[in-house]
């Protein structure tokens, strides 16, 4: 995967960067990066797994970073680099082989600031950024075009916000934040009274804030409501994904993975280190417990207990969804089992001439014929 703008590498250099130990020639340079079936000459690969040695047999990547396990996996390039954990190492290696591009601080002259906002040189704010009155930006924010920052919103040092993000009033992003375009932080949440005997539903006021803590990640699209009378928190060194809805006074702990289109009900808490997968379903007032993982498209509807991992709907341990699927397949064999036993033996064919006892019937007229008189 060559593209512009890479910075070509040498296998010694790779090999330094990673501490890894160099089989074959330093001098094997790379200047991209692709999977081992797509790999041609002049990328860097990686082999973590032994379901890929067929395709390291027949990659042409001129450099592979490789699995102690693996290292005598048959066929591959000359060059090699053996690596506790390849994609550990690849975390290392992109940074340096796709350098950043260099931004640029300033205001742009098309944004529009409002009273009182203030901010830590150097930031940048792009094209038609609106910040409110009271906005205050941390050193190194850098706010994209088309942002909207409603009033006294805080974002903290080396936060980005990608283009189109908006930023309702109450709501504060802590330091090296990064949010990605489309996603919406601190509208109000769905809350009504329902109205009765006809009557209109009543918007229940949300004037809680909507708190982003350290070191978070939130993808495109997503949304992440304000409290209504208290606060929806995301805690430290949590990421989620494109397209998530997190609902009004839920917190999320710390360290969590939250994956696309996954949502999680009002006054939800999530504790630390929870994994919720893509489609989850998570209902209102619940507990998950540290270190629980909701895998995909589960649907939650009470509490998880700590480090549990459940799947279906209604989520129940994932061992328990699995043996019951297994019995419900099962079951489909012996209802048709069942079926072939009960059937009916079918009705003896009607002769195929008439009794002789029974007089012939007489001929039908002709469609559209007249009847004779």
């Amino acid at each position: 995967m060559n593209s512009a703008g890479t910075r070509p590498l040498a296998a010694s250099e790779i090999a330094a960067l990673t501490g890894g130990r160099l089989v074959g020639p330093g001098s094997v340079t790379v200047a991209g990066i692709a999977p081992l079936e797509r790999a041609g000459p002049g990328d860097l690969s990686f082999l973590a797994s032994p379901r890929y040695v067929p395709y390291f047999e027949r990659t042409s990547a001129s450099v592979v970073l490789v699995a102690p396990a693996l290292e005598a996996a048959p066929g591959g390039p000359e060059t090699r680099i053996i690596v506790d954990e390849p994609y550990a190492a690849l975390l290392v290696v992109l940074p340096v082989l796709y350098p950043q591009a260099v931004w640029e601080a300033g205001v742009h002259p098309t944004a529009v600031v409002g009273r009182g906002a203030t901010w830590q040189e150097p930031v940048e704010i792009g094209p038609h950024a609106v910040l409110g009155r009271g906005v205050q930006l941390g050193r190194n924010v850098r706010i994209g075009a088309g942002c909207v920052l409603g009033e006294g919103v805080a974002v903290g040092d080396e936060t980005q916000l990608f283009p189109g993000v908006t930023l309702y009033a109450g709501t504060a992003l802590g330091k090296r934040v990064i949010v990605h375009a489309g996603a919406v932080l601190g509208s109000d949440g769905f809350g009504y009274i329902p109205g009765k005997g006809g009557e209109a539903h009543r918007k229940i006021p949300h004037v809680g804030r909507c708190l982003i803590g350290d070191d978070i990640e939130i993808g495109a699209n997503t949304c992440i409501d304000r409290g209504s009378v208290d606060d929806t928190v995301i805690g430290s060194g949590t990421k989620i994904d494109n397209l998530v809805h997190i609902a009004h006074n839920v917190r999320i702990g710390a360290r969590c993975l939250i994956m696309a289109e996954a949502g999680v009900a009002g006054s939800t808490q999530v504790e630390d280190d929870v994994i919720i997968a893509g489609q989850a379903g998570v209902a209102d007032h619940l507990t998950i417990g540290q270190g629980a993982r909701l895998l995909v498209q589960s649907g939650t509807i009470a509490d998880i207990p700590a480090g549990a991992t459940v799947s279906g709907y209604p989520a129940r341990s994932h061992r328990e969804y699995l043996r019951a699927q297994a019995a419900l397949y099962r079951l489909a064999k012996i209802v048709d089992e069942l079926e072939q036993v009960v059937r009916p033996a079918p009705e003896s064919a009607p002769a195929d001439s008439p009794s002789s006892s029974s007089p012939p019937s007489p001929p039908s007229p002709s469609l559209g014929a007249a009847p004779d008189r």
